[in-house]
């Protein structure tokens, strides 16, 4: 417990925005409260569209969780020494991401005890039980190695060596968790957009977009928070990791348009006719769904060109995009789409009311803060250190 002291001594700067957080955070609770009352008819779900905002925000972050693995991975079991000053960043951000995860399910089954029943009456041959248990054991991992080798570091001393058989386990543990998440929409047959075998890949390739994408934005916005030399071969290996993963995930959502116009299937048209033209005049995803594909595309040709990607401030809104593409991608076109048109054939659409909004900000709020916390715990332990260097030079 002694680092956490760390996030109690802050400026004025800083705890005006921890404040602003708990009130976003507060009012969310407040909406949260109102939907425990009268239940999740006070939001935007129906009979045709039970998955909604909250729903799709879970979705996302699980691949912003999951993507941790691309600082991991080259860093301890490639010794990429470029990603020493981020690989905590990325483990925090991942446990920051999984937390928000569960609270975006808890909110989403309507009354808490519900949650209690996969705890109390476990079902092997269910694929949310086995989400939850890859969540929770990402969760359980993630927190172990974080606390241990900042620990290590702050005492000056190499991580102990059971952590690396914990480490390596991380590994396809963060590809299962966006696996699994996958296979719940794969298991349903009756919904075309999801039944498909690439959907797995294509999360994955979205999740290391995305992920690394947050993960440079929140170095360039520490460094210069920080006033320190920003990590440049870091940033510059991660931007690459972004684009030939926003190249792999634009590909494959090619390779998924093709294969339902070329075929003609009524029902797998459907869905995607629906994101970017409309059905039967409901249009509400189709401005959502091109400004999707406007930022992927412009995201992905700054990419490609290695002076734009080089170039800091160019970098910065090059990820930004990416992220913003995905999400609206991932974060609502997948989920909303899945269930237009019904099985049956009706078109119903879906928007989110001011609860359901106010909910899904308190929560996204509440994971802003924690990574706040923890970076400034982080951030805190490396100042000490470079003190204690600075002092042993003089």
């Amino acid at each position: 417990m002694f680092m956490f002291e760390k996030a109690v001594v802050g400026s004025r700067r800083y705890w005006i925005w921890i404040l602003c957080l708990v009130v976003v955070i507060g009012i969310g609770f407040l909406a949260y409260l109102r939907q425990l009352d009268a239940g999740l008819g006070v939001t935007g779900l129906s009979r045709d569209v039970t998955w909604g905002l909250y729903i799709a925000q879970f979705t996302f972050l699980v691949g912003v969780a999951a993507s941790a693995v691309m600082v991991v991975l080259p860093y301890y079991l490639h010794n990429y020494k470029a990603f020493g000053r981020i690989t905590i960043l990325g483990e925090f951000l991942a446990i920051a991401a999984v937390i928000m995860c569960m609270l975006f399910i808890f909110v989403d089954m309507g009354q808490p005890r519900r949650v209690l029943n996969m705890m109390l009456y476990p079902t092997p041959n269910s694929v949310m039980f086995w989400d939850f248990i890859s969540l929770g054991g990402y969760l359980v991992l993630n927190a172990i190695i974080a606390l241990v080798t900042l620990s290590a570091e702050r005492k000056g001393v190499a991580p102990p060596k059971w952590i690396k058989p914990i480490i390596i386990l991380s590994i396809p543990w963060a590809i299962s968790i966006h696996t699994v998440t996958a296979f719940l929409y794969n298991g349903l047959p009756g919904r075309p957009l999801w039944f498909t075998a690439i959907l797995a890949p294509r999360f994955l390739a979205s999740a290391f977009a995305s992920g690394p994408a947050l993960l440079i934005l929140l170095c360039m916005i520490v460094c210069r928070l920080m006033k320190t030399a920003p990590a440049t071969q870091a940033i510059r290996a991660l931007s690459l990791i972004v684009t030939y993963a926003m190249a792999i995930n634009v590909f494959f959502i090619l390779m998924e348009l093709f294969t339902a116009f070329y075929s003609q299937i009524p029902d797998h048209m459907e869905p995607f006719l629906y994101m970017f033209v409309g059905l039967e005049g409901r249009t509400a995803l189709v401005p959502w769904m091109w400004t999707s594909v406007l930022l992927a595309v412009a995201s992905l040709v700054l990419l490609l060109v290695p002076a734009w990607r080089g170039n800091p401030r160019i970098l910065a809104a090059t990820c930004g995009m990416v992220f913003l593409s995905l999400w609206i991608d991932k974060g609502i076109g997948l989920i909303v789409a899945g269930f237009v048109p019904a099985p049956l054939g009706a078109v119903t659409e879906y928007f989110p009311t001011l609860p359901e909004v106010s909910i899904t900000l308190g929560i996204w709020a509440l994971g802003v803060l924690m990574v706040t916390v923890l970076y400034k715990i982080a951030l805190s332990v490396r100042g000490e250190m470079a003190m204690s260097e600075e002092h042993k030079v003089s």
